[in-house]
């Protein structure tokens, strides 16, 4: 957050452009407290029932230029897919439960109509390592990463005609620009809080973790943006809701969210 913020104040970005971060990061924080606190089963499944709720009403919005990715909630305008997706990602992991995978491919089918490639990429990176660590058949693995590999290449070939925004898709480049050692200490921060959402190494906290990272990277083939770094309230409450979820579920100890390994199973 500190280096993002630096670097989009240096570089002349309007103090309630940059701002608009540091206040993401303690709502968020706010609302992970809470979560990890109170959340129960019924939180996890109003988290998987809003993600592709909330992508459908973002085509209820007005668009930029054909693409749909935004709801505005009064003054905010808001990415659904950053904010949805990390706490729903969560979610799917707690139970393995076929009506949850189903609400996973209905999201990921959202995601490339919207069409948002980085999400796409993310989400399927997320649902493939639950798969991946999934005790079901091989061909039912093998349909499973086939579909998200379906879905991704198809959010890929969708037209994406937006401009990137310096502050946002582009906020490394500044920090580069600042100083190198700013960008080297923006990524190393970046990934070091991508990697650590995997650190109790639960089914849900590596889905998250992948998620996350993949996120994270993908500005590095595209215009994509750059999550808790850049200029975007999105990414940063996103991500603090799945953590707030994973701290949920370790409160509550359900063995069905630890690998056996990790567990003692």
């Amino acid at each position: 957050m500190g280096v993002g913020c630096t670097v989009a104040a240096i570089s002349g970005v309007a103090v309630g452009v940059w701002l608009r971060n540091p206040v993401a990061w303690i709502v968020g924080a706010a609302f992970a407290v809470g979560l990890a606190l109170r959340a129960g089963e019924r939180t996890e499944l109003v988290f998987l029932g809003l993600a592709p709720i909330g992508l459908a009403a973002s085509f209820l919005s007005a668009d930029l230029q054909g693409v749909h990715r935004w709801v505005d909630l009064g003054p905010l305008h808001l990415n659904v897919a950053q904010v949805l997706l990390p706490p729903a990602v969560a979610a799917i992991a707690a139970r393995a439960e076929a009506w949850r995978w189903a609400v996973a491919v209905a999201t990921i089918a959202l995601l490339a109509v919207q069409p948002d490639a980085s999400q796409a990429m993310a989400w399927g990176g997320g649902l493939a390592v639950l798969i991946a660590m999934s005790r079901g058949r091989t061909w039912a693995k093998a349909g499973g990463f086939g579909s998200i590999g379906l879905a991704v290449i198809l959010a890929w070939r969708r037209p994406d005609p937006l401009a990137p925004v310096a502050e946002v898709e582009e906020i490394m480049r500044l920090a580069w620009a600042v100083s190198p050692l700013a960008a080297v200490a923006a990524w190393t921060a970046l990934i070091g809080a991508c990697l650590s959402l995997g650190m109790s190494r639960t089914p849900a906290a590596l889905a998250l973790a992948a998620y996350a990272m993949l996120a994270a990277l993908m500005p590095l083939v595209g215009w994509f943006p750059v999550p808790l770094v850049g200029m975007s309230m999105s990414p940063i409450i996103g991500l603090w809701l799945g953590a707030g979820l994973l701290a949920a579920q370790a409160r509550r100890n359900d063995p069905s969210t630890y690998i056996p390994a990790a567990s003692g199973a």
